[in-house]
């Protein structure tokens, strides 16, 4: 109860804020951990910091749901969902150790995995935030099917606060895969590599993320498979190519 009046009062104190600014014409900055202020953006305005929006509201493993407030540190979240054998799927970048699920969302920046996946706003479930007349509003829920008319919360995935300030948000997680391995093949053109990524995706294989990568004018392709066990180590016998550190035995 005590944390809830807390979060309350942090909340009731950034509206004012807020309201206050939009009254003076005064530019706002919203910032978490910073660990995103090199990506090409327009550091003006007073700082207006969601840290002290921390810890985790609700997580439900057998719902795969958990709710968060925005200050909240990524590495916090993502250690809470591991010792459940759970995660974030779309591998979310962190820049840092500062990165905070506030900035994730804002950012909308996902990891290797969503061309498989899908993207952070696939998995935002709901969220609450302040919007520029200080007035806190809360869209979605807590499951798939909860939007009819515009889904407010995904629009706000992506939009570095330029729709307003998120306070907490909603979040779909996964169970870890049981299986993952990482394939390397040698000696491959872009255009082999495009080849091959087309063919493999319309089989039914365990593809989680590639990269191809040219050093010296020789190409190489790196493919990671993530599954079922039995499933990855079917993948890796019929792909070939050279096996590293895997999880598969």
């Amino acid at each position: 109860m005590q944390a809830m009046d807390s979060a309350t009062s942090q909340i009731n104190q950034l509206g004012e804020r807020i309201r206050a600014a939009a009254s003076d014409k005064t530019p706002l900055r919203i910032c978490g951990g910073g660990s995103k202020d090199f990506y090409g953006l327009r550091l003006q305005g007073e700082p207006l910091s969601t840290r002290a929006l921390s810890g985790i509201v609700s997580y439900e493993p057998s719902e795969l749901v958990v709710t968060v407030r925005a200050g909240t540190p990524l590495a916090e979240l993502e250690a809470t969902l591991a010792s459940q054998g759970q995660c974030l799927a779309f591998e979310p970048p962190h820049f840092g150790a500062a990165s905070t699920v506030g900035g994730m969302v804002a950012a909308g920046l996902s990891g290797p995995s969503r061309a498989s996946v899908g993207a952070v706003r696939d998995f935002v479930l709901g969220l609450e935030m302040i919007n520029g007349q200080g007035e806190l509003l809360r869209y979605g829920g807590q499951v798939m099917k909860n939007v009819a008319g515009y889904d407010v919360s995904r629009l706000m995935t992506g939009s570095w606060g330029t729709l307003g300030l998120i306070t907490e948000i909603s979040l779909k997680v996964l169970p870890v895969a049981p299986a993952e391995a990482t394939l390397r093949f040698d000696a491959c053109s872009q255009e082999q590599a495009l080849d091959w990524l087309n063919h493999w995706g319309g089989q039914p294989l365990p593809l989680n993320a590639s990269n191809w990568l040219e050093e010296d004018g020789k190409g190489t392709l790196y493919l990671r498979l993530r599954g079922a066990r039995a499933a990855v180590q079917a993948a890796t016998l019929r792909l070939g190519g050279e096996r590293l550190d895997s999880d598969v035995v």
